[in-house]
C-alpha cells in the first residue's frame, strides 16, 4: 500500500533528539571548551536544533548574545564542529553521533521586522480604521 501524504512536520524522534542536541551544545558552550579567538568571551544561546529524518545531520541555529559578530562566531562553530561532535556525542547516548552544522538563527531578527511593520504608521492608521467599523449600535 501506497501513502499518500507525508508528515507535516518533524517526528517525535526527531524533535526528542534536536533538543538532547540542543542541551549539549548549551552545556558544551557555557563550560566555554572550545578554545578559538572568535568565541572567547562570546555567550552564545541554542534556540534550536533541526534533526533530519535519518538523524545523521543536526543543524544548530545558534546566536551571540546581543547578535554581535554572529557570522564570525559561526564560522569558528563550523570549524570546531568535528571537535564539538566528539563532545556531544556522549551527552546524546544514540548509535551514531549526527554531523552538527552550525547557522546563525534568523528569529530574533524577523520577529524584530514584524515587530517594526506592526508598529508604522500605515499600519496602525489601518487598525485605527478598523477599529471605526466596530462601533457599538
Amino acid at each position: 500500500m501506497k501513502k499518500d501524504h507525508k508528515p507535516a512536520g518533524p517526528s517525535q524522534r526527531m524533535l526528542r533528539v534536536g533538543e538532547l542536541v540542543r542541551h549539549a551544545l548549551a552545556t558544551l558552550f557555557a563550560r566555554g571548551d572550545i578554545e578559538d579567538e572568535a568565541l572567547a568571551g562570546a555567550v552564545i544561546t541554542v534556540p534550536e536544533v533541526r534533526m533530519t529524518p535519518d538523524l545523521k545531520i543536526a543543524n544548530a541555529y545558534v546566536m551571540p548574545l546581543g547578535g554581535t559578530h554572529a557570522d564570525e562566531i559561526v564560522a569558528a562553530l563550523n570549524r570546531h564542529r568535528k571537535f564539538i561532535r566528539g563532545r556531544v556525542a556522549p551527552q546524546i547516548d544514540l548509535k551514531f553521533a549526527p554531523e552538527i552544522r552550525f547557522f546563525v538563527d534568523e528569529t530574533f531578527e524577523e520577529a524584530g521586522r514584524i515587530d517594526a511593520l506592526l508598529r508604522s504608521d500605515r499600519v496602525r492608521r489601518d487598525l485605527d480604521d478598523d477599529s471605526d467599523d466596530t462601533t457599538e449600535d
